[in-house]
């Protein structure tokens, strides 16, 4: 590896974002955060937008640091949440704000979207992707039937890191791994699907230069390179969708392992070679998303860190308490007191998490949870049984079998909740990178500037860089006996 190469990440999360810089030297990471700020919703006209300009103009910021501070970046690269996308009129402007996956123009639009167009099983069999209504096919759909504007006279549609790679270099690229999360790609072919596209009014010609991470956009345009006082710096796709490129930092050595991107939400998969699409898959509602270097993510979508953010939030004594003494309180209360299905619907966005848990408790005859210690404990304890179901089916699709769980993101950093995902999958966990993303990105920077060759010397280096917790199964016993009763509540 050469010596001291400086990489620009941005990193968008659905409520905040950052700018980062990442170093390489004797084969190790080394990050600094340049700038963080706040990804705020506008609400407007009955909808929900991005303030895709504000973004952009947060990237600028992160690249005049750079230039005052004579960083000597190699490139930049830019990864965001999936589904949600641009348009972009004959002129090459862009035509609007775009719509937030939040927005509830798409309530009911699966179902509409499946007697007027085109099967649910028919669709799953073309994407192997997950169900969930604000996937871009459904967005897409649903602003046709509105008569929406923008679609009618737009030329291109640009996936979120992919607006923004072309607000700064003028490039319309379509990049392999945020277009996954469409609904509306063909993991077989790595293609978007003619039929598909054609149901909701598109055509492959409405979409950027197809693109696998690691692959340069382009240059700074001249406007930004006089804005910001860089010169022409290449744009590289990276993995566009957070998730790939978090996993695309999983320090694993072996092949064989599973993974949780643990935060808000928890996604747990593993990398396959080939996508897979079966009757076992499309029942369990499992998504096939796009993987660097060809590979295929098989995952699920699990609450994860939302129920105890918001309990934690809403319970006034706590505000001012650190996370370690609640753990610790958490830790001494009786285990399995209260089980919960973390994926009920009443948990997606109630007034009250805590009043939604009590009554869950209430119509399943669970003993219903008082205090805060006893709330978190319920959480965390149902979490690690639902990451168990979650892991037996991946277990059940995986070709190969799964050795060891790596958990990375924020949530790697909540070591009571590791330790019960352990004992609970009964196999070896490890904890960390918490910045995977980031690094994630950074490292398919470095490989584009071929100073790392391939995935498996990328994660040498990030296990060098960052070495993960360990955490090992215990009380296995007691964890089996309490998932036959998790498994009773939740059928």
């Amino acid at each position: 590896m050469k010596q001291n190469k400086c990489f620009f990440a941005v990193d968008l999360g659905a409520t905040s974002g950052r700018t980062i810089i990442g170093t390489l030297a004797d084969e190790k990471i080394v990050l600094e955060e340049l700038t963080r700020f706040n990804n705020e919703l506008i609400e407007t006209g009955d909808h929900i937008y991005w303030d895709i300009y504000a973004l952009y103009n947060e990237i600028i910021k992160g690249l005049r640091i750079v230039a005052q501070r004579n960083l000597p970046i190699e490139s930049i690269g830019i990864d965001t949440w999936g589904c949600d996308f641009v348009f972009v009129g004959n002129d090459g402007e862009l035509m609007r704000n775009p719509l937030a996956y939040r927005d509830s123009h798409t309530e009911g639009a699966m179902d509409d979207y499946f007697k007027s167009a085109i099967g649910k099983k028919e669709v799953y069999d073309i994407t192997g992707i997950q169900f969930m209504n604000f996937n871009s096919l459904f967005q897409l759909y649903t602003m046709k039937k509105a008569g929406n504007t923008a679609l009618q006279c737009a030329e291109t549609v640009l996936f979120i890191p992919d607006a923004l790679s072309y607000m700064l270099t003028g490039k319309k690229v379509c990049e392999y791994t945020v277009a996954s999360t469409s609904q509306m790609q063909n993991p077989r072919t790595g293609e978007l699907d003619k039929q598909l596209l054609k149901s909701v009014g598109l055509s492959f010609r409405n979409f950027g230069k197809p693109i696998r991470p690691s692959s340069v956009v382009g240059v700074l345009n001249e406007q930004v390179q006089r804005i910001t006082g860089l010169g022409a710096i290449p744009v590289v796709a990276v993995a566009g969708h957070d998730t790939a490129s978090a996993v695309a930092a999983v320090p694993s050595t072996s092949a064989h392992f599973a993974y949780l991107s643990s935060g808000t939400w928890s996604l747990m998969g593993i990398e396959t070679s080939q996508p897979i699409i079966n009757e076992r898959s499309y029942e369990l509602n499992f998504t096939n998303e796009g993987g660097i270097e060809g590979t295929t993510r098989l995952l699920k979508n699990i609450c994860g860190m939302w129920l105890y953010e918001r309990v934690r939030k809403e319970w006034d004594e706590t505000k001012s308490r650190p996370h370690a003494e609640l753990m610790k309180e958490a830790t001494a209360c009786e285990p399995f007191r209260s089980l919960i299905m973390p994926d009920d619907t009443r948990f997606a966005n109630p007034e009250s998490m805590t009043n939604a848990i009590q009554d869950y408790c209430k119509a399943h005859g669970e003993p219903v949870p008082e205090s805060y210690a006893q709330l978190f404990r319920c959480i965390f304890d149902s979490l690690a049984l639902r990451y168990k179901q979650v892991f037996g089916w991946l277990q059940e699709l995986a070709p190969y079998p799964i050795d060891t769980l790596h958990i990375i993101g924020g949530g790697s950093q909540n070591a009571l909740l590791n330790q019960f995902t352990a004992n609970a999958i009964g196999v070896d966990v490890y904890a960390g990178p918490q910045e995977a993303t980031a690094i994630g990105n950074i490292m398919l920077q470095a490989k584009a500037a071929g100073i790392v060759k391939d995935i498996r010397q990328m994660r040498a280096s990030i296990a060098k860089s960052f070495a993960p917790q360990h955490f090992v199964p215990q009380d296995r016993q007691q964890w089996d006996d309490a998932y036959q009763r998790y498994l009773e509540i939740v059928k």
